[in-house]
């Protein structure tokens, strides 16, 4: 059986979360992470030496970063296709969720979605929430192109992440543009069975 560790607070865990989930693989989660159980320890570190969550555990195999476990196991599935350029794509729109976009809420989502403590600059929250519309925009013409997914028509690992993101982007208090592709997506992403348990029950 699998082990996946981490909280369900986490996107990153989620993203792991719902792959398995659209895969109907067996596992079983553990929860690591703070505030729940501290993945500093000589314990957790033994297995991810950066204390981050999620964690895999296949047998003796041990894999960390989100990315790298959703790959590792969807390889063979739909969700990761064979075909060279359409699997390329999928990676493309995988990494710009993990660098461009999550980059650009960073701050705008720990003050106005998450409401951490210390996230209180204005104007390091107007410019934050200025660059992540601007992504947000680069993802409505996307959308636009295909009419459907990320990649392309089909589902893929790419819209795990970035359906995720955009549960983010609508969880938040703040004046949002009408991005209809957009709101079409999250409507479309989300209705998936294996999607429901972690939008409906996660905190964005």
């Amino acid at each position: 059986m699998l082990g996946i560790l981490g909280r369900v607070t986490s996107i990153n865990v989620r993203k792991v979360l719902w792959t398995v989930d659209e895969l109907g693989l067996v596992y079983q989660r553990e929860d690591w992470g703070l505030p729940l159980r501290d993945p500093n320890t000589a314990e957790f570190r033994a297995l991810n030496p950066n204390a981050q969550v999620p964690v895999l555990i296949d047998g003796e195999f041990v894999l960390w970063e989100s990315n790298a476990i959703m790959r590792y196991l969807a390889e063979g599935s739909s969700l990761l296709p064979a075909d060279a350029r359409a699997r390329a794509l999928v990676e493309q729109w995988l990494g710009w969720q993990a660098t461009e976009l999550n980059f650009a809420w960073s701050y705008a989502a720990m003050a106005l979605v998450r409401k951490a403590p210390g996230y209180d600059d204005a104007a390091r929250v107007a410019d934050s929430l200025r660059v992540w519309t601007a992504k947000m925009h680069i993802l409505e013409e996307r959308l636009a192109e295909t009419g459907a997914y990320a990649a392309g028509a089909d589902f893929s690992l790419a819209d795990i992440a970035l359906g995720l993101s955009v549960h983010r982007w609508f969880g938040g208090d703040f004046e949002r543009p009408d991005l209809a592709h957009v709101n079409a997506y999250y409507a479309r992403v989300r209705s998936r069975a294996a999607a429901r348990p972690h939008f409906d029950a996660a905190t964005p």
